[in-house]
Order: C-alpha cells, then structure tokens, then sequence
C-alpha cells in the first residue's frame, strides 16, 4: 500500500534561501540536484577546509544501507521510524528495508520544508509495505511518538533510525534525553540505529566552526565517548559503537579506512 495523502500541497515560500542549510548540503555533497547556490558555496568552502567530506557523506549512507538492512534481516524488523531524514537519495530505508522484507512499513520525519515538498519520494512503497511522512521536529519526541503510532504497531519492535542528527542538539544532556525519550516510547525487542560525526580532527573542527558560523544550524562534533552515551541502557549489537566503516562493513564503494563518525545498532532489552 502506498499512502498518497500524508504531504500537504508545495510550500516553497517557507524554503529561506538566504542561508545554507545541512540537509541540502549533504545532498550536494551526496551528489544531489536538490539544494541552492548559498548551500554550494557553504559545502565547498567545508570541502576546501575538509576535503574528506564527500567521501564520509558516502560512507555514512552506506552505513545507514548496512544497519536497515541487518534490521530488516537478521534482526527482523519490520518497522521503522526514520527521524531527520533529509532530502530523499539513493538506498532511502524504505528502499533498503523493502528489498530485504517488502511488508515493512516506514515512518519518516523532518521539519526541513524542503523535504516536505520532495517528500513524495519518500512515499513510494511495496504493494505488500507501507511509508508515511510526519513534519515535526526532533526536539519535540512526543510529537513524533504520537504521529509514528498512525501508521506503527507499536505493539511490535521499532528500527528507529537517527542518521547524523544528534548533533543539531547543542546541548548534550538534552540530546541523550531525547534519544532517551524516543527508546522509552517503543516497545522491547525494538532498536536504535544511530551515528554521528566526531570531534577528533582538527580539518573536520575548522570546517565544522566555519559552517556553525554561516548562520546554518549548527552541528556540534561529539567525541566518541559521548556518541557511545546514547546507547545507555540498550543492549549493543557486535561490534558495538565504532567507525562506521568498521560496523559490518561490505564491499561499499569509496569507502574511507578511517571515517571520522562513529556509531552503532543497539536493543532495547525487556524490562
């Protein structure tokens, strides 16, 4: 089933042009058509700062591919919620966890304007699945909670997907309470994808203070041990929270021997 009535009609005049913003930069750097000239000029000063960053924008989505597919697979998922999903691309979780199980049914959330008029993308869907998309902000669990249980079971274990995100939180406790809030609110048995960049090269901090100083939203770099601080309480699957090319990886094109992102799949154990 595809839902065909969840996007509201086009509301460009909402899209600010004047300052970039990450979401449409990713998908420059990711290759993209969807993005502005204010978000080129951004993402080529990070890359002249960083010139790693189209290869660890690459990497971090093959990542997402390996982890929606172990969860689909071997860990037999058949939900998930997909929170700060960006612009749509290649392999969205849809499209990776239908191929693996076509009778999935996903849940994707943004509150980037620019996604929701592209978010029909996102709706597209396996005869036997189901996708929806909510427009709500990552800041506000409880919005999202309440939207995922229209088209979630939330009597059935949950993938919750969250892809480079956490960093828009400036303030650390406030993100591991929200991831915290979001795990609270799904059932045992379900699980949390996550990944976020880290603070350890010294490139990576110039570019990443130069864009937190573009007017964007800015994206605070964590060291590994606070990003391992947003499985607390969950039970971590092998190989735990490490570079996101050394978690299960494959033979992924392009790959980097040494992403500067960490991350992990963890479950949430019975009580």
């Amino acid at each position: 089933m595809v839902q065909q009535n969840a996007v509201p009609p086009e509301r460009s005049g909402r899209i600010d042009t004047s300052v970039p913003h990450s979401a449409r930069i990713w998908n420059y750097w990711l290759g993209g058509k969807d993005h502005y000239e204010v978000d080129r000029m951004a993402g080529d000063q990070y890359r002249e700062a960083f010139p790693g960053i189209d290869d660890l924008a690459r990497v971090a989505r093959y990542y997402l591919t390996r982890t929606v597919r172990y969860l689909a697979g071997e860990a037999g998922v058949r939900q998930f919620l997909d929170v700060g999903t960006g612009l749509p691309t290649v392999d969205n979780t849809h499209e990776v966890a239908q191929r693996v199980a076509p009778d999935s049914r996903i849940v994707y959330v943004d509150n980037d304007p620019l996604v929701l008029v592209h978010a029909n993308a996102l709706l597209t869907s396996s005869p036997e699945g189901r996708t929806d998309y909510i427009e709500a902000d990552l800041r506000d669990p409880e919005t999202v909670l309440e939207g995922a249980r229209k088209t979630l079971d939330f009597t059935r274990p949950v993938g919750l997907i969250l892809s480079g995100v956490m960093g828009h939180i400036a303030d650390y406790e406030q993100a591991r309470g929200i991831v915290r809030r979001l795990i609270e609110g799904l059932p045992p048995g379900s699980y949390l994808s996550h990944h976020d960049a880290a603070d350890e090269n010294p490139d990576t901090n110039a570019a990443q203070d130069d864009y937190n100083d573009s007017g964007a939203v800015p994206y605070i770099l964590r060291t590994r041990e606070q990003i391992e601080g947003f499985y607390e309480g969950l039970e971590l699957v092998p190989p735990g929270v490490v570079r996101i090319t050394e978690w299960r990886p494959d033979a992924d094109p392009g790959t980097v021997p040494h992403a500067g992102a960490f991350g992990g799949v963890a479950r949430k154990p019975s009580p």
